[in-house]
């Protein structure tokens, strides 16, 4: 029965209008795509991106069709004459065939269309291989197996094994399909006994093994360069036993894999099964023998028993090539010789910790946000950031900073208009320096309120406060449409203060794509499956559509072949709030180097609360943090900086997207003062160098001096890493600066193992990096420990502070270098409930100091510092006062008792020097210096000299000094005369004789 006219011309109507739809709707999403491109600058990406995916679909699809398609053609074309008869008889083939030949170039068609289709995509989805490919630049350095730059490794090798795996792919289906093909159509029949093929059959399908085998040959050869990522030994990268007896094996397997495939082409001229079953079973049985069971004969009866020993040239390859790919060679190792007795340290003269951040930006995320968020519809980020800014003098200090995002309308108002139109944008930027809180312990705002006031704000010049794209961005508000009507301003800029007004504005910023045009508008109301966009009168030619606002994902998509670190965070620079975003260039193909998961290394408290993003569980074992990328607040534009421009896969992003990046040269000073060292690529380091501190191979394989990252002490017995912190510190030898700090235990055992801090300051030590050893001796506490004795040292003190409404607080627990060692301080949060319906917010009210076994705790940090160092230290006052005094007064008296009797013993020898006949007057002048010599002694001791009690002679009086001098010769010099008497010395008088 045939269907009347007009519903047989309604049906391929309705199939066109259904195929014009979904194009448009294809059209729309990849136009828009090029819209937003074109607005943030980055067209090239997009450009570069999409021409790649295209062209590599494009060959990927008519290889594999050729090459699938083709051998399907060539079957058919050599199928027998006579058809399936020639070998006699039917068969279920016959019955398959009668059903599908009718329809065979329909099916080829679509069997092919869909064949195209995936492998299309799978080729086009390894863009970012063949763009390393063509562009890779050299490592200069070699690999220690092979001697080939390193860029082989990760640019080339990659792209081999993907064109080894599409041919492979295409291979085998070329081979089944040629199979069925030739079965269909009676190339070849199961019968008993075996298999009978027609000549074309079996000349076509032993060229098609052949090749296989062939390509096998090439990939034993190319499996050798992939013995430098091997993890079959104690650590990643070639083994013992991968270089003794896999390298060779693969070789050898090499050959074979010729040799058969040889064999296979044999079959071509000559008929039968012998031949491509010999080839099989020589490469199979080769494979096992070979490539299998040799390999573990070596790893069983010659690595394992010795395994420190034939593995120790292997460990040291893997500890350089894994300190070079994670940027730690460089770490500087220093045992510190820390002090666990605050009394034997003088800590009155170390001022290092005096303005240490005591607000946690996890914490205090919520105070800001029932003190500085106004209004219901504003929030701020959880954590807040760190960054640092001039106080009053000048100096840096550590501030806890924030801005004010939207997250949607009010409850009851939240309509398209006022979640496009109207509540574009969050407002303000908030910050107070982390030292220091005001008298009720809330934080001490520098830059408050709407309109943003404060210190802060005039030192650093902020001219715009509106938050156009920010880390909120919530799914209620994908997007909004700004800049609609200068003349009649109707977004939202801030409540107006002590009213119910509100002040109004219109955006102005180049950011955004234009949807003036009604067909721009049409295009994303088809994006967005909102009609209201086209129909709106308040959407007209100054309109733009602003999406894509989180920094993160803004800066993912002109860049996406960076991996972005979890945690932005804004500045003010130049007078404008800026998002700054690090970014990294990974690799998983370095190598000998030890490959970890990104997830794992940087999971912490902060990645499991997700108030970050969480890395991807992708593994790595190469990492640069090797763009800085900046994210403008209010018009979106993302500025690429290379940050590290002699990382070579920068370079070879940059060789294939030229111009989007610009050298580090261009960042402004304003800038270069803000940037900081990334979290996460600190987070990969420090579980790199929990281990790969070690740099003895022996030492390495023992594992007794490995480190963990503590778990936080904060968050009870949950086993979860400490995140670091960012805090001004000084390390021994040096000045103040802002770093990034964490700390390391044992393996075994609780205490403190060592301290790291890398300066964070942006100047000419940034990335400086320096692990502080702890003494085996003097056992540290470590973290933990510490907030134990805290918590069971004050529990009592502290829970009277959380009686009621309130609860307790215990904020991040710091650690730094000080006097001499390790000292810990921690906040203490009482978290209050404000009332009226408001959430309960901390308020800082203890402050916690630990330095070994003595603990401090105070209401500000220097009564806190002063309970655990100033009794000890007044008490060594004392003890060192009374040992002084002491220590003279035994001084003094050996000092007179050694004077005394050198008077006595001159004054001797004088008066025999005088009884002498004749008097010696040498011996009595010698005697008379050694007597001023003791006079001496005796006033520099305070003591007083004794009055005389002998005599100078027989003729000389009581009071005459023994200090007699002869008389003078004519000449001047003295002459000795028999009958002459000593006469008595004017300036000896006053002193004469001691008894």
């Amino acid at each position: 029965m045939r269907l009347p006219r007009r519903p047989r011309l309604l049906l391929p109507v309705a199939i066109a209008l259904v195929a014009i739809v979904a194009l448009f709707f294809l059209f729309s999403g990849i136009f828009t795509d090029y819209l937003w491109y074109d607005s943030t600058g980055f067209t090239s990406v997009f450009t570069g991106v999409v021409l790649t995916q295209i062209v590599l679909f494009v060959v990927g699809a008519l290889l594999m069709v050729a090459i699938a398609g083709g051998n399907m053609l060539l079957a058919f074309r050599t199928r027998p004459m006579f058809g399936p008869a020639m070998f006699g008889g039917g068969s279920g083939a016959d019955r398959y065939r009668m059903a599908l030949d009718p329809h065979r170039k329909l099916i080829f068609i679509v069997g092919m269309g869909l064949l195209a289709l995936f492998s299309g995509s799978s080729f086009s989805g390894q863009w970012e291989t063949w763009l390393q490919f063509v562009n890779g630049a050299s490592f200069g350095t070699q690999d220690k197996l092979f001697s080939m730059d390193i860029s082989f490794f990760m640019f080339d090798y990659p792209f081999i094994r993907m064109v080894l795996n599409f041919l492979f792919t295409a291979v085998i289906i070329s081979i089944v399909l040629a199979a069925i093909t030739h079965y269909l159509y009676g190339g070849f029949r199961l019968q008993s006994p075996g298999v009978h093929a027609s000549k074309a059959a079996r000349v076509h399908l032993s060229v098609l093994l052949g090749i296989f085998v062939l390509l096998k040959a090439v990939a034993y050869w190319i499996d050798r360069y992939g013995l430098v990522f091997s993890d079959r030994g104690f650590v990643h990268g070639a083994s013992y036993t991968d270089v003794n007896a896999v390298l060779p094996a693969k070789t050898i397997l090499a050959i074979i894999a010729l040799i058969c495939a040889a064999l296979f082409f044999a079959g071509m001229v000559r008929p039968g099964g012998m031949l491509p079953g010999v080839s099989f079973g020589l490469l199979v049985l080769s494979a096992i023998l070979i490539g299998g069971v040799y390999p573990a004969l070596v790893e069983q009866f010659q690595v394992k028993p010795n395994q420190q020993g034939k593995e120790s040239a292997y460990i040291q390859r893997n500890i350089e090539a894994t300190r070079e790919a994670y940027n730690v060679d460089k770490t500087e190792v220093e045992t510190y010789n820390a002090q666990a007795d605050p009394a034997k340290v003088q800590a009155n003269g170390d001022t290092s910790v005096s303005g240490v951040r005591l607000l946690d930006p996890a914490l205090v995320s919520s105070t800001y946000e029932q003190t500085q968020r106004i209004r219901g519809f504003y929030s701020f980020a959880d954590p807040l950031d760190v960054d640092r800014y001039p106080d009053s003098t000048g100096k840096l200090i550590d501030h806890i900073v924030g801005v004010r995002e939207m997250t949607a309308p009010p409850e009851g108002q939240n309509n398209w208009i006022n979640r496009a139109l109207v509540y574009t944008h969050g407002y303000g930027f908030v910050a107070a320096p982390g030292n220091q809180v005001d008298s009720s312990g809330l934080p001490a705002y520098d830059a408050k309120d709407m309109p943003v006031t404060g210190p802060l704000v005039d030192s650093a010049k902020l001219k715009e406060s509106r938050i156009y794209y920010g880390e909120e961005d919530p799914s209620s508000a994908e997007y909004v449409i700004a800049g609609g009507n200068p003349s009649n301003p109707q977004e939202l800029d801030y409540p107006e203060t002590g009213g119910t007004g509100q002040k109004n504005t219109t955006y102005t910023g180049r950011g955004g794509v234009p949807v003036g045009s009604f067909f721009n508008r049409l295009l994303y109301a088809a994006k967005y499956g909102e009609a209201n966009i086209v129909l709106s009168g308040d959407v007209n030619d100054n309109s733009k559509i602003l999406y894509v606002r989180n920094p993160r994902d803004r800066v993912q998509k002109v860049a996406p072949y960076l991996t972005l670190d979890g945690n932005p965070y804004p500045a003010i620079i130049n007078g404008r709030i800026q998002w700054i975003v690090d970014g990294y260039t990974t690799s998983n193909s370095y190598p000998y180097s030890q490959s970890e998961s990104l997830g794992d290394m940087t999971r912490d408290t902060s990645s499991d609360r997700r108030v970050i993003a969480q890395q991807p569980i992708d593994k790595i074992n190469y990492i640069r943090n090797s763009v800085k990328a900046t994210v403008d607040a209010y018009d979106g534009t993302v500025t690429l900086y290379a940050w590290d421009s002699n990382d070579p896969v920068l370079k070879t992003w940059s060789n294939a997207f030229p111009g989007t990046i610009r050298p580090a040269s261009e960042m402004s000073p304003e800038l270069r003062q803000h940037v900081r060292y990334p979290e996460d690529l600190f987070k990969v380091q420090r579980y790199t160098l929990s281990r790969y501190h070690i740099t003895n191979p022996a030492a390495f394989y023992s594992g007794q001096d490995f480190w963990n990252v503590p778990n936080d002490p904060t968050q009870g017995n949950r086993n979860i890493k400490q995140p670091p912190y960012y805090l001004t510190t000084t390390m021994p030898g040096e000045q103040s600066t802002f770093s990034l700090t964490t700390t390391f235990v044992p393996r075994q055992g609780p205490n403190l193992a060592a301290f790291m801090a890398v300066d964070s300051s942006g100047g000419d030590n940034y990335g400086r990096m320096r692990i502080l050893r702890m003494p085996s001796s003097t056992p540290i506490p470590g973290p933990g420990q510490a907030q134990n004795a805290f918590q069971s040292r004050f529990a009592g003190e502290l829970n009277l502070l959380g009686v009621g409404a309130s609860s307790v607080r215990y904020g991040n627990l710091l650690t730094l270098p000080y006097a001499g060692g390790l000292v810990y301080i921690e906040p203490v949060y009482i978290q209050v409930a404000a009332g009226g319906g408001q959430e309960p917010y901390p308020i800082l009210q203890r402050i916690l100091v630990s330095f070994g076994s003595k603990i401090g705790v105070a209401r500000t940090l220097e009564e806190a510092l002063q309970e655990v160092f100033g009794a000890e230290q007044q008490e060594q006052t004392q003890e060192n006062q009374q040992e002084q005094s002491q220590s003279e007064t035994e001084q003094t008296s050996s000092a007179l008792n050694t004077a005394i009797g050198n008077a006595k013993q001159a004054y001797s020898d004088a008066q025999k020097a005088l009884q002498a006949s004749p008097p010696d007057w040498d011996a009595y002048g010698d005697a008379q210096k050694r007597l001023e010599e003791a006079l001496k002694a005796l006033e520099g001791a305070n003591v007083p000299a004794p009055a005389p009690t002998a005599t100078a002679g027989p003729s000389a009086s009581p009071s005459a000094s023994p200090t007699a001098s002869p008389p003078a010769s004519p000449s001047g010099s003295p002459t000795a005369s028999p009958s002459a008497p000593p006469t008595a010395s004017p300036a000896g008088s006053q002193a004469a004789g001691t008894s």
